[in-house]
């Protein structure tokens, strides 16, 4: 008899280096893996666009007219589903920042700036800080998003670790940090000066990409007034209900699918005396959100391939994860623990990263004992 569900799902990753190499898992993949379709590329485009509108057709139609009580029920409704494939839609327009959705940088990189910067979303600052981002993953030194805390970080270590600062902590996450991440490199790796996507001479960046940032904030100055013109012209409260709040949405659900990715108890991160780029790769997370993998075109599903292989378009991913997964073996993570239950557990027992006793010092697990 095995060990339990949930213990098989928390079951360590090896830390050592693993006995394939990148090109093994690239061979594995079938060639047309690798082909950008952009007539596929578009319609899932077209797509998200169709069903936004469709939502925002029927919501400003249809809603206030309900009676009361249901308005209650219609509207959080409307927020969520609106608020996720506006999710969806970023996601695909991250796709696009790595060159996966038409194989020409200009339309990517046109098309990309347009939609980012609608969903409020700096297009270029994003692009590069990512970019950091796949170049230095699960490193505790390198790494730009969702970089574990170390023991001697006493917010977390102490005052944060119990019942109470831990629901405090998700309910600030959930609510401020995407956009708190945007604006002040929240949770990311600590840079001298001023660390913000929207500041173009932060040290996040290079010189020969700072002009960039300055156009990716152009892009969301008239984004801005965009919704400034909405407010003035259909009022505050209807700004709110029909773009405000599913933008709020989609923060909150690109913070917990991006932070469930990269956040493990069977995970390990490194400093730079142990880690390397194909094992921090390998330290991602698969999830699975259920009905909701269609909506969100199975990108949860497929975390660990996008490390790996970030060209791949979504349309091919499922089948390249299924082709490398017995390469894999026990490198691969995959967990379908429901997300509200995953979030919880990962929010309680993920508190701060430090060595195990006895063990290699430059591997760091997650720990949530003081």
């Amino acid at each position: 008899m095995g060990p339990p569900d949930h213990m098989k799902v928390l079951k360590r990753l090896p830390t050592s280096k693993p006995p394939f190499e990148l090109s093994d898992l690239k061979r594995a993949i079938p060639p047309h893996c690798f082909e950008l379709s952009i007539l596929r590329s578009f319609r899932s485009l077209f797509r998200e666009l169709f069903l936004i509108c469709t939502l925002y057709y029927l919501a400003s139609n249809n809603i206030p007219l309900l009676p009361q009580p249901l308005k209650y029920i219609a509207w959080p409704l409307y927020w969520f589903f609106q608020g996720l494939i506006l999710g969806s839609l970023w996601s695909l327009t991250h796709e696009i920042s790595h060159g996966a959705f038409s194989g020409y940088q200009w339309l990517d990189d046109t098309i990309g700036f347009i939609i980012h910067s609608a969903l409020l979303t700096p297009y270029y600052s994003m692009k590069y800080s990512h970019r950091n981002h796949h170049a230095n993953t699960n490193s505790v030194e390198y790494d730009v998003i969702h970089v574990p805390k170390l023991k001697s970080h006493t917010l977390y270590s102490k005052i944060l670790n119990n019942p109470i600062g831990v629901v405090l902590k998700i309910l600030f996450d959930i609510t401020f940090g995407w956009n708190l991440y945007l604006l002040f490199n929240y949770t990311g790796r600590k840079y001298e000066g001023i660390a913000s996507h929207f500041y173009p001479q932060s040290l996040m960046y290079t010189n020969s990409e700072r002009r960039l940032i300055l156009l990716s904030n152009v892009g969301i100055f008239v984004s801005l007034y965009a919704y400034y013109n909405i407010v003035v012209t259909k009022g505050l409260m209807w700004t709110i209900y029909m773009c405000g709040a599913p933008l709020l949405v989609m923060c909150s659900v690109l913070m917990v699918l991006t932070y469930l990715q990269h956040t493990h108890l069977s995970i390990a991160h490194y400093d730079s005396t142990e880690w390397d780029w194909i094992r921090g790769a390998l330290s991602t997370v698969d999830r699975d959100v259920g009905i909701l993998n269609w909506l969100v075109h199975d990108v949860p599903r497929n975390h660990v391939l996008h490390h790996l292989f970030p060209r791949i378009p979504h349309y091919h991913a499922n089948e390249a994860t299924k082709a490398i997964k017995p390469i894999l073996g026990d490198y691969y993570k995959y967990d379908d623990t429901p997300v509200v239950k995953a979030f919880w557990r990962e929010m309680k027992e993920c508190i701060y990263v430090e060595p195990d006793a006895g063990h290699k010092s430059g591997v760091y697990w997650f720990k949530n004992k003081t």
